[in-house]
């Protein structure tokens, strides 16, 4: 779960040896009032391979950082100088999955039938929560059961790496150092106020916690004490976990008369060139192209716009994607991730959910990584401009491929294919033939 980034400066505290049980004074962890100021500090050194030597003068620069942000000698000397780096954390950083699986095994290993059957038993289990968090924060209980599902297999997996030393591996880490030192700024408020204590810190490689995998910053500013017993622990007590993401996603945003989006269903010669990707247009104007729901019917005459995403490119399932599936987004930044929500919330309250035909599974090729920056590269040489190559399908990409899709009357999907590919290199080498008979230094087709 990776949230916003607003953040909570805690004021002076000296270290209590009291438990996590709440006083007033700190009944809920969004009471905080001051921020921690996000300029202004020293920069934190960073290296990939974060060797010791750059580890130790990483977390004398953090605590200088905590020093300045107000934090007690108890963080800046204890909790710091315990903490040690996790080199394995960095390479799972760089490997997420919705970045080097398809779609169709993205889908199949998180909408699964356990996922499907135990998610049912505990909207049972959880019958009167869920009716009071409908009534208070408008989430419907399907989309809580199915994030709870698809971040810890409802509680099964939620993480045995310290939450402290993965954060700051991340954080000395020079990808993504600002995000994460934020986010161990916003634990440390949630230690230096006595809303978790170190012992709990127990999480993901990425510093999620608990049932919900709550980031740091989110536990801060949204956890709510569920169940009313004078604490807040998302990791033991499913009744905070559930209410403390009813709570976030209300406050996000969520539509509660509207749903994530649909599968829908294409006609064979539907005009791609009027619809361009990670764009929203009216239904009406998905009508008039001839989309229709999976059942063949129309779709419904209703007010909202709608974006179509097509994760495994023409030939594989579409989908319509209404104003809540960003809402998702912002709680994991994945579009595969989010369709598995949606997905799975559909079918645990009865939906069919997203069948892969054999025809599809055959038709759709996976690419590599590497694959995908070489294609990136040239993309970016023939002047559809798509920025650094870095392997993954996001938006630039998409749209540069879609434009070189539509200039060489291909289905314009915006997806990797392998007529994608395919035409890339018979233009490079078309191109290099005529450079060559100009007398020019041809465009290499491994660049």
């Amino acid at each position: 779960m990776y949230l916003s980034k607003r953040f909570v400066k805690p004021p002076t505290f000296k270290r209590k040896a009291s438990n996590l049980i709440l006083s007033k004074k700190h009944s809920y962890f969004f009471s905080i009032r001051k921020l921690i100021i996000a300029g202004s500090f020293l920069p934190l050194f960073a290296s990939a391979a974060i060797a010791d030597t750059n580890f130790l003068q990483c977390k004398n620069n953090l605590a200088k950082r905590a020093q300045d942000a107000g934090f007690s000698t108890y963080i800046t000397q204890t909790v710091i100088d315990d903490i040690s780096p996790i080199k394995r954390v960095i390479a799972l950083d760089k490997k997420q999955p919705e970045f080097t699986q398809t779609f169709e095994q993205y889908m199949k290993a998180r909408v699964t039938g356990y996922h499907v059957r135990v998610g049912r038993e505990k909207l049972k289990q959880h019958k009167a929560l869920f009716d009071s968090l409908e009534q208070q924060y408008g989430i419907p209980r399907q989309y809580l059961v199915s994030f709870w599902g698809l971040e810890t297999v409802y509680g099964k997996h939620k993480g045995k790496m310290s939450i402290l030393n993965a954060l700051t591996t991340l954080a000395c880490d020079e990808r993504r150092s600002e995000f994460f030192t934020q986010e161990l700024l916003n634990l440390f408020t949630l230690i230096e106020t006595e809303q978790v204590t170190t012992e709990q810190l127990k999480g993901s490689w990425a510093g999620a916690m608990g049932h919900m995998q709550f980031m740091p910053s989110a536990l801060l500013k949204y956890a709510v004490d569920g169940d009313s017993d004078g604490k807040v622990d998302v990791w033991q007590s499913e009744v905070d976990a559930i209410t403390t993401a009813a709570n976030y996603l209300n406050q996000i945003g969520w539509q509660s008369k509207e749903r994530w989006g649909r599968e829908v269903k294409l006609p064979d010669n539907f005009a791609f060139e009027k619809v361009a990707f990670d764009q929203y247009y009216s239904l009406s104007h998905f009508q008039q192209l001839g989309v229709k729901k999976v059942n063949n019917k129309p779709l419904a005459d209703y007010d909202i716009q709608a974006e179509l995403y097509l994760p495994s490119g023409h030939k594989g399932p579409a989908f319509l994607l209404y104003p809540n599936f960003n809402v998702i987004m912002t709680w994991n930044l994945s579009k595969s991730y989010a369709l598995s929500v949606g997905v799975l919330a559909n079918k645990l309250i009865g939906a069919k959910g997203v069948e892969f035909s054999p025809a599809q599974q055959a038709a759709v090729k996976p690419y590599s990584i590497a694959d995908l920056k070489k294609l990136q590269s040239q993309l970016n040489a023939l002047s559809f401009e798509l920025g650094e190559p870095d392997g993954k399908w996001g938006p630039n990409t998409r749209r540069a491929i879609r434009l070189f899709q539509l200039q060489h009357k291909l289905v314009a999907d915006g997806y990797p294919n392998e007529e994608v590919f395919l035409t890339m290199e018979s233009v490079l080498n078309q191109s290099s033939e005529i450079a060559l008979k100009n007398g020019e230094i041809p465009v290499k087709n491994d660049e």
